[in-house]
């Protein structure tokens, strides 16, 4: 990895970049689209995650190591690029031109109580989180103690087409719905050296116990599934949406001393309960497919400012995934109410 490479792997972290916006990955052999970043080039343009890209300013991606592909996609704001896009969902191949642009990511975004008018009774909240970068966890405190002082009663966290980030602030996201020194995701690799287990923190604040739904689908990955896969085995929430990406390798940066660093794989994440990530993804408890129209329809609809009060509208006509995490948390909460010690009583 070149200084610059190096350079450019750590801003990813620090919340910003310069590029198109996109997290991109090889999945059987093919150069794929983990998931564009919100409000990029690359989402503008409506590139979807599981796409192919089959060329870059027209040089073919399939002999390229990933590092050549993302310094090939890489650049200065202002600079264009041309990807060759394979959509395996229609076959449909298409050339995109994109402008390269500097990025600023707020990684916790749309925390709110979702519209009466969708959750009934009940007081649910949503938050979205795009990335675990450094101030991930933070952010996300604060949104469920504000959440919670609106008289939350159950969560959606959104992470779709969440790339994922930095390994501690995934974990320091787990802490926010589990118990302190809970195993939330361990490493394996050839020597005994590389088996590792990653606990939420001791003093980590706990919360009350508020059903949890997680929206998940192809775009979700790294992170996003070590989130996503702790919290299904260890039964704090259900899964909605489809299958995460697979992108679970455990990867270590060394810097050299000419600014240059070398990265290499030496492990894969398992969840708790000893599920593969690499190659197989995160299945969730509720399977909720969606189109390539309805996912574009719906990008597009959250990279614009969407009033609260068209909330339910957007849901019902685009979200069909969100829409069932509703009603699945209603369920439980119903449930809860007709076997609480209270309605026994009333029996």
């Amino acid at each position: 990895m070149e200084p610059d490479d190096f350079r450019d792997m750590q801003d990813d972290t620090r919340s910003r970049f310069n590029g198109l916006g996109i997290e991109v990955s090889s999945k059987n052999g093919v150069l794929t689209v983990v998931t564009p970043m919100e409000d990029t080039p690359a989402a503008k343009a409506g590139i979807l995650a599981g796409d192919q890209i089959l060329k870059i300013n027209g040089t073919p991606t399939e002999k390229l190591e990933l590092q050549q592909a993302v310094n090939l996609l890489r650049g200065k704001p202002d600079q264009k690029a041309t990807l060759t896009i394979l959509r395996p969902s229609s076959k449909e191949v298409k050339d995109y031109v994109l402008e390269r642009a500097e990025v600023k990511v707020q990684s916790v975004k749309n925390a709110h109580l979702i519209d009466k008018e969708l959750t009934g009774p009940f007081k649910v909240g949503y938050v979205r989180v795009v990335q675990f970068n450094e101030p991930t966890a933070e952010d996300l405190a604060k949104a469920l103690d504000e959440l919670q002082k609106q008289g939350m009663q159950a969560l959606i966290l959104d992470l779709r087409n969440n790339p994922g980030g930095l390994l501690n602030s995934a974990v320091d996201v787990c802490a926010q719905f589990l118990p302190p020194n809970t195993v939330v995701v361990s490493t394996q690799g050839r020597a005994a050296s590389q088996e590792r287990e990653y606990t939420t923190s001791s003093t980590a604040k706990e919360r009350p116990h508020f059903p949890l739904a997680v929206l998940v689908n192809e775009g979700s990955a790294s992170g996003a599934e070590i989130v996503s896969g702790a919290l299904k085995d260890l039964k704090r929430a259900l899964l909605v949406g489809e299958t995460t990406f697979g992108k679970g390798s455990v990867q270590n940066v060394l810097q050299l001393p000419d600014g240059s660093a070398l990265r290499f794989t030496t492990a894969k994440y398992y969840t708790p309960g000893k599920q593969v990530i690499h190659g197989n993804g995160v299945t969730p408890t509720i399977a909720v497919p969606m189109t390539a129209e309805q996912e574009h329809a719906l990008f597009v609809s959250r990279n614009n400012d969407t009033k609260i009060g068209d909330e339910k509208t957007q849901v019902r006509s685009r979200d069909p995934q969100m829409l069932r995490a509703i009603d699945a948390l209603k369920g439980v909460m119903i449930y809860a109410q007709e076997n609480s010690p209270k309605s026994e009583a009333k029996k």
